[in-house]
């Protein structure tokens, strides 16, 4: 697959980059710019970003960084077996427990709930920073939602980084998530307030709260483009409409009785009012998508 020229591979993070020094340089050079095409690619382009994957697995399939890529890249393309195996594979190599969460998420995404929520008790959770016990604990709540546990989803999401004033990188995601559940369970004042709060936390737009936020207000978003075209189209009378009116006006100095009558028959017509009308607040979706389920 074609590189642009302005990758070089030094873009890479300095342990993954240490990491290719088993590599002969060369090859190393090449595995390093394919992953970095992966990061680059994995938000936007995800089915691009798998096809960089698989190249820079095929040529270096026994280092971690690469098993990791792959998997990730595979994840975002909703090929959950084929992740899970990656992500199974890079943690034999390192012994990490990083991936945990994701690798949770994946038995989701192939219709294990129960698996996943098995992942959760597992004394690998422990081991897990703050992000990844947070990660964990959105991934076992959306696990009870696959379930039909929805009250179980909603207190699972109940912890101190819930509660927290403090922002942290997973707090709008986090507060996301428990006010999808409320929604789904049909508690709105209080979905409505926490839809609020994971907006005050969402400072790169990692979630559409504020759009939830406007749905539940039922405010109305307009194209303005579209308006504009609208006006534009009523101000500009066809040619042919400006001709007939010249043709009236001649015959209306001819008669002036008939004029007459017509000016009362339209005086008398009634014009029909158009009235906008409120958007209904949306169904809850799953708690967080694919992504916030990593």
């Amino acid at each position: 697959m074609p590189i642009p020229e302005d990758v070089t591979g030094d873009e890479i993070d300095k342990d993954v980059r240490q990491e290719l020094q088993s590599l002969p340089k060369t090859l190393a050079e090449d595995v390093a710019r394919n992953l970095v095409m992966v990061a680059r690619l994995i938000d936007e382009d995800p089915e691009g970003a798998y096809g960089y994957s698989r190249v820079a697995l095929r040529l270096a399939s026994r280092v971690a960084a690469v098993r990791e890529a792959a998997g990730f890249a595979a994840y975002a393309n909703q090929k959950y077996s084929e992740a899970l195996a990656e992500f199974r594979a890079a943690r034999r190599m390192t012994g990490s427990v990083e991936l945990w969460p994701v690798m949770a998420d994946c038995e989701r995404g192939l219709g294990r709930p129960e698996k996943a929520l098995d992942m959760a008790g597992a004394p690998e959770v422990h081991k897990l920073d703050k992000a990844g016990q947070v990660e964990m604990r959105l991934v076992a709540a959306g696990a009870r939602r696959d379930m039909g546990q929805l009250d179980a989803a909603i207190v699972t999401l109940q912890s101190p980084e819930l509660a927290s004033s403090s922002v942290q990188p997973w707090t709008a995601r986090l507060r996301y998530a428990y006010a999808d559940a409320l929604l789904a369970a049909e508690r709105v004042n209080e979905a409505r307030e926490w839809f609020a709060k994971a907006v005050e936390a969402d400072r790169d737009g990692s979630t559409d709260a504020s759009d939830r936020l406007a749905e539940l207000d039922g405010v109305e978003f307009v194209d303005a483009l579209n308006d504009e075209d609208v006006d534009q189209d009523q101000d500009e009378e066809p040619e042919a409409d400006l001709a007939d009116d010249a043709d009236d006006a001649d015959e209306s100095e001819d008669s002036p009785a008939e004029t007459e009558t017509e000016t009362e028959t339209e005086t008398g017509s009634e014009s029909a009012a158009r009235t906008a009308t409120d958007i209904a607040p949306g169904t809850a979706d799953e708690a967080g998508s694919e992504a916030d389920k990593d």
